[in-house]
């Protein structure tokens, strides 16, 4: 990793990625940010790794972008550097080929909910603070709160926490569909890597396709989802090994349609 406050680690089929930044109740600045898209580049080059598990050290998960790394940036810096690598980094994690875990420990604040949103399945605990908290400083959510948040968690659910910048506890953001599952105090990466062995367990292939095909379904990847399964599906056939043959050979295909 580029920054000793993001670790990654592999043990067997399940990786996981920890914020390790407590002081700064792991707000992310940039060199973490790029450290997010080299994990997230290791977990795709992997064949072994199956479930991964992001979690965060100390009293929060992920208080969001470190205010000293973007408050002094000129206004087309913010574009083109803040907003746009942090969208890199969340949009490689949300895309995993690998069904991802979001372990919530502590609180998740906004670009910290925005990275939680990322995952597939969210494991809270009771105590942690859910929200938005931007508009009060003056700022918007920029790591797709206003996006990928509203297509996961519905658009009333957004306004609210962005509008009113209003914390939810644990409890709240699971009845209003944010968390998954909630879990007592000091237990949450404990279920993570339960539901991670669980998943691991499972046909990858199958779990891949499953999960792309659900992210399709809600817009986060329509495009590379649809090529993509209709590429290997074309890989299996006949006519595409007759069309690479006569194209090596110099000579006009015969397929047979199969």
């Amino acid at each position: 990793m580029t920054t000793p406050y993001v670790r990654f680690q592999v043990e067997g089929p399940i990786a996981t990625i920890t914020l390790a930044r407590a002081e700064k109740l792991n707000a992310l600045d940039m060199p973490m940010i790029e450290a997010l898209v080299e994990a997230a580049d290791a977990i795709e080059r992997s064949r072994e790794i199956r479930c991964a598990i992001i979690t965060g050290e100390g009293k929060a998960f992920c208080a969001g972008g470190d205010i000293a790394g973007w408050g002094a940036l000129e206004p087309l810096d913010m574009w083109r550097v803040w907003t746009r690598l942090g969208h890199r980094a969340f949009d490689r994690l949300a895309r995993l080929r690998v069904p991802l875990i979001a372990a919530l420990s502590g609180h998740a604040l906004g670009g910290g909910l925005e990275l939680a949103a990322t995952a597939d399945i969210r494991v809270a605990e009771p105590q942690i603070k859910i929200g938005l908290p931007e508009t009060g400083l003056g700022m918007v959510p920029g790591w797709s709160g206003t996006q990928r948040l509203v297509r996961r968690f519905g658009s009333q659910n957004v306004r609210h926490l962005s509008l009113t910048g209003e914390l939810l506890s644990g409890e709240e953001a699971q009845h209003r569909g944010i968390v998954d599952e909630i879990v007592p105090q000091g237990t949450a990466f404990a279920r993570a890597l339960e539901i991670a062995k669980r998943v691991a367990e499972r046909g990858p292939i199958a779990v891949s396709i499953s999960k792309e095909l659900i992210n399709s379904a809600e817009g986060e990847e329509t495009a590379a989802a649809v090529e993509g399964i209709a590429g290997a599906l074309v890989s299996y056939t006949a006519d595409l090994k007759e069309g690479v043959a006569s194209f090596r050979e110099k000579r006009t295909p015969t397929y047979s349609n199969t």
